[in-house]
């Protein structure tokens, strides 16, 4: 593991001053209720009872078989001396357990349907569950979304969201507000056209529905050449945020579909009318209504499947001496990007990863400056393109810390070779119309690292690199410290301050998902999911092989506490 620090650079010309940070709705009480932590995503507790200056006595407090193997993404939730975590394949399991002993309370063991891996890109995982007024809500790989009593673990109801024949699946947790709970899904690369879908809480009807990709007559429509907004893709399948005060919902949009921008638009860098609204974009919406507010689009006409979906992690941050509230996100086409919450307006944008797709961000219209020959096109090969489409990061969630200001993220290092192909769709079967060698390291030598970084002056301020890609979710506290694993089963604790190890515990299964930490009757824990991906490194080669190598499929949640002396 190798570790480096960047020293201070001048600031952009935009001059946005850290005063005292703050996201009104972090969490700061005893449980951990949303998979984010808060409703802004910021994945950063106050609780510092653990602490740089303890954690190296951290030890197992209790742990928890999930019952299935392969991919496991969940974060448990704590709501009062309940947790509540699931497993992949469905999931297989919903369980409610007590979050001090880890003793059982319930389990939901769902049927799902046989063979369903061949619609589910990309893998069978579960990113876990919401909550709101005494329910449980989570979505499965059937395209249902289910309410169960939270007390009981009865099923209250049960909505089909989608058909998930067509290649649409839902793994991630959906987003509470107010009387609605709001889920999109999967699909771009099987060629679906992504909504999100409001349900309301008591009955599982659909209240409002928001098509991403938009149809005849709706604004946007002529952004799709011909009637390729049909096949359109543009899915929410990851996580969503919420601003109580300025009532918007946010959510990240996937790649269009297919990846072959051929069919869609102009094929090139002289994009035209064919920006794909509202793909690979960021889109904040009216929740009482379902209406489009505002929309910012990250890779107009993306030819690469740089996926818009990361989470939005909120910060209110002084710009130009103004409190502003912000919304931070690490896009996989290598820029991270602060933009103002209320309107979309682009504050400022610049590569967080090793890019050259594009060579920056034009500030007049917040489109990607791109460099035409790393434009995979029909019947032409672009070569050595980094970020490859695993992106600079992927969906393993970043925190942000109010105590020291700075961004905590995992990264990718891995480059590739795309070539535009024509395009055959079949319904559920995969539609990319690309053909592509993912398997190609990026400069330096590392194929992963988790970065520090200062959002306001936009650069690195710490950087541990990993011979492995896909390093886990990050979680920062009050106590000074950042946690996450990685592909070879490493739980780690590191110093917020400089990055250095202070603990680490061997899960014996890669770690993806992010962790979280809670506090129960006096006593801080410290939760995380252990269990290698599976299906990502069938794409990347050799490299893929390593990772496999790296750790044994698994499936426990570890929770670990400073024992009482």
């Amino acid at each position: 593991m190798k570790r480096s620090c960047t020293a201070s650079i001048p600031t952009l010309t935009l001059t946005l001053l850290l005063a005292v940070v703050t996201v009104a709705a972090a969490q700061t009480s005893s449980g951990w209720t949303t998979y984010g932590g808060d409703p802004g995503n910021t994945r950063y507790s106050t609780l510092t009872q653990v602490n740089s200056g303890n954690v190296e006595r951290l030890k197992v407090a209790w742990a928890l078989q999930l019952g299935s193997l392969r991919s496991q993404e969940s974060t448990p939730i704590v709501i009062g001396d309940t947790l509540f975590v699931t497993s992949s394949h469905g999931p297989k399991n919903v369980f409610a357990v007590d979050a001090k002993t880890g003793a059982l309370k319930w389990r939901y063991s769902p049927e799902v349907p046989a063979g369903i891996e061949q619609h589910a890109c990309c893998d069978v995982n579960s990113r876990g569950v919401a909550y709101a007024n005494g329910k449980i809500f989570f979505g499965r790989l059937d395209g249902h979304l289910v309410a169960l009593d939270a007390k009981t673990g009865k099923e209250l109801w049960k909505t089909a969201v989608v058909d998930y024949t067509g290649g649409s699946v839902i793994t991630s947790p959906p987003t509470i507000v107010k009387n609605l709970v709001i889920t999109g899904f999967g699909g771009s690369e099987y060629g679906v056209r992504g909504y999100l879908s409001a349900l309301d809480q008591d009955s599982g009807r659909e209240v409002w529905r928001f098509w991403t990709v938009p149809g005849p007559g709706e604004a946007g429509n002529d952004t799709w050449k011909g009637d390729s907004w049909k096949f359109g893709g543009a899915v929410a399948w990851h996580i969503g945020s919420y601003d109580p005060k300025l009532n918007l919902l946010y959510y990240g949009t996937s790649n269009p579909s297919p990846w072959g921008a051929a069919v869609r638009g102009n094929d090139s860098s002289n994009i035209g009318p064919y920006t794909n609204l509202y793909s690979a974009s960021t889109v904040a919406i009216n929740p009482d209504t379902g209406k489009l507010v505002w929309h910012f689009q990250h890779t107009p006409h993306d030819a690469w499947d740089y996926d818009g979906v990361n989470e939005l992690v909120f910060a209110d941050l002084d710009v130009g001496g103004q409190k502003t509230p912000v919304v931070l996100k690490a896009d996989r086409n290598g820029f991270f990007y602060v933009l103002n919450r209320e309107n979309g307006k682009l504050i400022s944008a610049k590569p967080f990863v090793d890019i050259n797709w594009a060579t920056g961000i034009d500030m007049n219209t917040g489109r990607p400056i791109e460099v035409a020959e790393k434009r995979p096109r029909l019947n032409f090969r672009a070569t050595n393109i980094c970020p490859n489409l695993i992106g600079g990061k992927n969906w393993m969630p970043m925190s942000f810390n109010l105590q020291t200001g700075l961004v905590y993220l995992p990264t990718m290092n891995l480059c590739m070779d795309m070539e535009g192909a024509q395009p055959k769709y079949t319904r559920g079967q995969f539609f990319l119309a690309a053909e592509f060698d993912l398997g190609k390291s990026g400069p330096g030598g590392h194929l992963g690292s988790v970065l520090a970084w200062d959002p306001v002056k936009q650069q690195k301020v710490w950087q541990n690199t990993d011979p492995l890609p896909y390093v886990g979710g990050m979680l920062s506290t009050a106590g000074g410290l950042v946690f996450h694993g990685d592909l070879r089963g490493w739980f780690k604790a590191l110093d917020a301050k400089d990055g250095r190890t202070l603990w680490q515990f061997n899960t014996g299964s890669g770690i993806s998902a992010a962790p979280m930490t809670y506090e129960l009757d006096g006593k801080q824990y410290v939760a995380v999911v252990s269990g290698r991906t599976f299906a990502i490194p069938a794409f990347f080669g050799p490299i893929g092989e390593k990772m496999v190598a790296a750790s044994a499929e698994g499936g426990t949640l570890f929770v670990f506490e400073i024992p009482s002396r």
